[in-house]
């Protein structure tokens, strides 16, 4: 079975990221949506829990996906998943130099291969990161996040 997981802290999942799952999907078999539980760079997040429940309603009607919290390394938690890709996406070229050595760790560290997916143009922008500052200062950001459609 070809397993690839798709790891962040999805604070909040946009619509970029569900782009990232929709185009890795047709790769796999199981592609595992992995939640972030303990991201020390990010200490005022909702809950892994809280996270995970709007992706999971989300994905509720495909069978190939999976939504699970995890703790510690990416290539820790591909291994436990038997994963054998880690699938990422690609915004920029600063995106790529660091999503460039974290594929090389992964290799090195656990014989896992890293899946790099460019952005469609049109999400270029789109970030978790600025949509929590534009909510923070009331902004509707509601097109920026993925409706129910699988």
């Amino acid at each position: 079975m070809r397993t690839g997981i798709f790891v962040g802290s999805f604070n909040p999942f946009t619509i970029g990221h569900d782009s990232i799952v929709r185009r890795a999907l047709p790769l796999f078999d199981r592609l595992v949506i992995g939640v972030v539980g303990d991201n020390v760079h990010k200490p005022d997040m909702p809950s892994a829990e809280e996270r995970m429940k709007a992706i999971i309603d989300l994905y509720s009607d495909e069978p190939r996906i999976e939504v699970k919290s995890y703790q510690g390394l990416a290539i820790d938690f591909a291994k436990a998943e038997k994963a054998q890709f880690i699938v990422k996406g690609v915004r920029t070229v600063s995106d790529f130099e660091h999503e460039q050595w974290q594929a090389d760790f992964n290799r090195k560290l656990g014989g896992i291969e890293t899946i790099l997916l460019y952005t469609e143009p049109e999400l270029a922008s789109v970030s978790s990161s600025a949509l929590r500052e534009l909510a923070h200062f009331g902004v509707d950001i509601s097109s920026y996040l993925p409706k129910k459609s699988l």
